[in-house]
This record gives structure tokens, sequence and C-alpha cells, in this order.
């Protein structure tokens, strides 16, 4: 866990600054609690241990909001299992059963979004799978809060096919997130920010439409 460019160390401080925003925000139903942005190089343990406290504490204070829970090494998906995640958030629980354990996944060589070419035109769903096993064997829900990759062939297949394995019958993934929106993102090429991001030409209708909800808008 991290403030200001340093590990936090004090659980105790952590759960109060959540229980302190938790009692602004518990009569929202609108409102999610995402406890940490991608903690790493902290060990497993640790970080599922200041987790479990901030639900707890949350719940202690009355608020019933959605809570997303991350692991270290950036919580991501295919080194679910590898970073220690897997055993550290075995049998992690919440008052109030409303929790889903929030992953990432990129799909380039390293898997930091940080390039445009994906691996393959499978590795979407080929990254996510560990994780989707794993959480269906815990019976956990799971949140892809973040994926992204670039506007080519390859990428949006890659894309659809983490996007459909999630829409399985007995999936345990409750939704995903696109990275990134918002306007200081500039030529970004993973932007769907309006009107012009990079993403938009492609990934939008291509990879992302098919997979919304009809709304009738």
């Amino acid at each position: 866990m991290r403030y200001n460019g340093a590990v936090i160390s004090d659980s105790t401080a952590f759960t109060t600054w959540w229980k302190n925003l938790a009692t602004l925000f518990k009569d929202n139903s609108h409102v999610i609690f995402d406890l940490q942005n991608e903690p790493y190089s902290i060990d497993a343990s640790v970080v599922a241990s200041f987790m479990q406290a901030a639900v707890n504490g949350i719940r202690s204070i009355g608020a019933t909001n959605l809570i997303l829970v991350e692991g270290t090494s950036w919580t991501g998906a295919w080194t679910w299992t590898s970073s220690g995640n897997a055993a550290a958030f075995v049998g992690f629980t919440d008052p109030a059963n409303n929790f889903a354990i929030e992953m990432h996944q990129y799909l380039d060589s390293d898997g930091s979004g940080t390039s445009d070419a994906c691996v393959s035109s499978t590795i979407g769903a080929e990254r996510i799978a560990d994780a989707t096993t794993w959480l269906k064997n815990n019976n956990l829900k799971g949140f892809l809060g973040e994926i992204g990759a670039g506007s080519n062939d390859a990428c949006i297949s890659a894309v659809k096919g983490a996007l459909t394995a999630m829409q399985a019958a007995d999936s345990p993934w409750i939704g995903a997130l696109w990275w990134a929106a918002g306007p200081w993102w500039g030529d970004y090429f993973q932007s769907i920010e309006p009107p012009s991001g990079a993403a938009i030409p492609r990934i939008l209708p291509e990879a992302l439409e098919p997979f919304l909800p009809v709304t009738g808008l």
C-alpha cells in the first residue's frame, strides 16, 4: 500500500481513512470503493491483510457499497498465482458479501500496456484463464478493472476473446473497464476519450461496443 510515494505500514490508519470516506458515501449505492490501485513490491499477505482490515472497517460504519480489493504485483490477472495473491486471498470475507477481487490485464509481451503489439490474437482469454479458475474454485467474484491493447486485428481479437470468456454462463466476472480515458491522455494509443481518442476508430466499435448492453438510447 502506498501514499505519496511511500509504503503505508499502519493498517489501522489505512482502515480509519476508509471508514471516514465510507461514512460520506455510504448512502449512495452508485459509489464503489476501490481500496488501493495496483499495490506492488509488497508481500501479497500484507496487501490482503490491509484489504481485509479496510473491508471490515467500512462495514462497521454501516456502508454496504460494492468494494473492490486488489492484490500485489499490480494486481495482474496473469500473475495472480505466481505473485502469491492466490494463496493470500483464499478465505477473504466481507460481512456484507458485496465485494469483488479487482484484477488488471494488458496484452503486450510484458503485460505493462506500454506497447500496442499483442502477443497473439488469443492472449486475452489465455491471460485471464488461471485467475478465472481460481475465482470459481474459491466462490469469489472478479472485476477486470483495467484491460487495454492496440488498435490492430490481433489485439482486437484478443480483447474480444477475453470479454467473451468473461461472459460464459459460469463466469465469476462481474464486469470490466477499458484503460483509458480522460483529456490528459492526449494521443495515448489506448485512449477512448471523446471525440478523437486514438482507440475510438477501431477499439470502441469493434472490441467494446459488441459487449455493451442495449439501452435503447
